[in-house]
């Protein structure tokens, strides 16, 4: 049974080393991104200089070069690409979506098969956030690019929300929504990230805006103003009927545009007595702050 067993167990190995050398020579394609109207580079490993490298896409060729003829480029990749013949790498310049495909090396100075997939995507638009306020109080997010006719590369865009320590985020039914709790600090704002693989472009939504405006710091402002504006016109109605008793009690006349007084001669002292305004301010509620004030005004000819 041991004995057996050794062939087998020989062939078993050899097996394995034999997959594993197999396996030295392909290799998978990479999935390489390119800008549009930029430049992407095919790096190949393990490249060994050859008398002719030949590039293809599709199995049409982009590029050729052998050691009697030179470089060629084909079609609509002449004056856009570059090959470096010491190691292989081909360089493809103004990128446009038509350049998307399988590209393969094909040289005898390359170990392993060399294939790249190419994805050529653009930027995506800015994104237009929008929120709304549900029944219990939270706020519902939604990121969404408004851009007409902007479907290229969908499949590749990722959303994210970024928000301050102070607001409570949590992921909606679908990457592009989110949901704040009302219980966040709602004066902070929240940022919507797009992004795909080479690019990332965000808008920012204020939370505030996502709320009814709150009228009570206004009505205390008013119920703070109208008591100090009635207590003026109280003041002045006060001081009107304390002139107009002074001026009217005959002990006053006028002569031209000077004010005499016949018993005080050339001064008199008006003093405004506090205490026909007490009634007043407390009415008002504010007791003692205007009770505790004494007028007096000193006219001097």
């Amino acid at each position: 049974m041991a004995a057996g067993s050794a062939p087998g167990w020989a062939l078993g190995v050899l097996g394995v080393v034999y997959l594993f050398l197999k396996l030295d020579f392909i290799s998978c394609s990479q999935e390489i991104y390119g800008a549009m109207n930029g430049n992407v580079t095919f790096y190949v490993s393990k490249f060994h200089p050859s008398t002719e490298i030949i590039w293809k896409k599709e199995k049409n060729k982009v590029v050729e070069w052998d050691i009697q003829s030179g470089l060629e480029a084909f079609q609509s990749f002449k004056d856009r690409v570059y090959l470096d013949i010491g190691s292989g790498n081909l360089t493809i310049t103004r990128l446009t979506k038509s350049d998307e495909g399988l590209y393969e090396l094909e040289s005898p100075g390359v170990r392993n098969k060399s294939e790249f997939h190419l994805k050529v995507i653009a930027p995506p638009p800015s994104p237009s956030t929008f929120c709304s306020l549900s029944d219990d109080g939270n706020i519902t997010l939604t990121c969404e690019i408004m851009e007409a006719g902007y479907d290229i590369d969908g499949n590749l865009l990722q959303y994210s929300w970024e928000c301050p320590p102070t607001v409570q985020c949590h992921r909606g039914l679908s990457p592009s929504e989110a949901y704040v709790l009302k219980k966040s600090d709602l004066s902070q704002n929240v940022q919507c990230v797009v992004s795909n693989p080479l690019f990332r472009t965000s808008a920012s939504i204020s939370l505030s805006t996502c709320v009814p405006e709150d009228n009570t710091r206004h009505r205390y402002v008013l119920f703070a103003i109208l008591p100090a504006v009635i207590c003026g016109l109280l003041f002045l109605k006060c001081m009107y009927t304390f002139f107009l008793k002074k001026f009217s009690n005959g002990n006053w006349f006028f002569k031209g545009q000077k004010m005499i007084n016949l018993k005080m001669k050339t001064k008199f002292d008006i003093l405004v007595v506090s205490q026909n305004l007490f009634c007043c301010t407390c009415w008002l509620g504010f007791p003692g702050v205007l009770g505790s004030l004494r007028f007096c005004i000193i006219l001097r000819r």
